[in-house]
């Protein structure tokens, strides 16, 4: 159920985003090379390298802490208010494993999945509106994508995703197992779950980009 709420959920929205990621970076990455001396293939090797390593799991993971990390912490901040969450603890039910890791399992499982479908849909989509736009052909595309490629920026951004995925999960259910108060407090705690999710992706982002690369 969390898998299907976290994963197949989130499938619509990270694709569109994914692809035109993909597209813009090619238009604009075309625009920018201007010399005659670059061949338009690195074209393609550039935009590898930016949506695998930087834009696909940074982007796609702000997307889903503000989709995902916001459900969360709702869920969970309703409970705690309407008094579920008491319920559970004077039945003698771990609250936290009982609510929390569900969630975080399915979160470290199916985030990395779904950055692995914004990469492929990334390049693709560059691969589309290069040639649509006419800035270069499918071959040269193809060739700057295969030249040169280092497996490890995958290793990268997996380990990434999984960072990201357990702070989305974490921090948003935090903050919806701690609310207290009614509604309001309820709406204040999942807006600060993604205030503090995208600080965290972006500092843990930077922190890794300089341990890793």
């Amino acid at each position: 159920m969390e898998m299907v709420a976290i994963g197949l959920g989130s499938v619509g929205i990270i694709s569109i985003i994914s692809v035109f990621i993909g597209g813009v970076t090619t238009v604009q990455t075309a625009y920018q090379l201007v010399s005659d001396l670059v061949p338009r293939s690195v074209i393609g090797g550039i935009t590898r390298d930016s949506t695998i390593l930087e834009l696909s799991p940074t982007i796609c993971s702000l997307v889903l802490a503000g989709k995902v990390g916001s459900s969360i912490a709702s869920q969970i901040g309703t409970m705690r208010v309407t008094e579920q969450i008491d319920a559970l603890e004077i039945m003698g039910v771990n609250a936290p494993g009982y609510l929390i890791l569900p969630k975080l399992i399915a979160g470290l499982l199916m985030i990395p999945l779904l950055v692995i479908i914004a990469i492929f849909l990334s390049i693709v989509g560059g691969y589309i509106s290069g040639t649509v736009s006419g800035a270069l052909s499918g071959a040269e595309y193809i060739q700057g994508l295969t030249t040169d490629f280092i497996p490890f920026t995958v290793v990268v951004a997996l380990i990434k995703a999984l960072f990201f995925a357990f702070i989305i999960v974490t921090v948003s259910a935090y903050q919806g197992f701690y609310t207290h108060g009614g509604a309001l407090e309820v709406g204040q705690s999942s807006t600060r779950a993604v205030v503090i999710s995208c600080i965290s992706i972006l500092i843990s982002d930077y922190i890794i980009a300089q341990l890793l690369l």
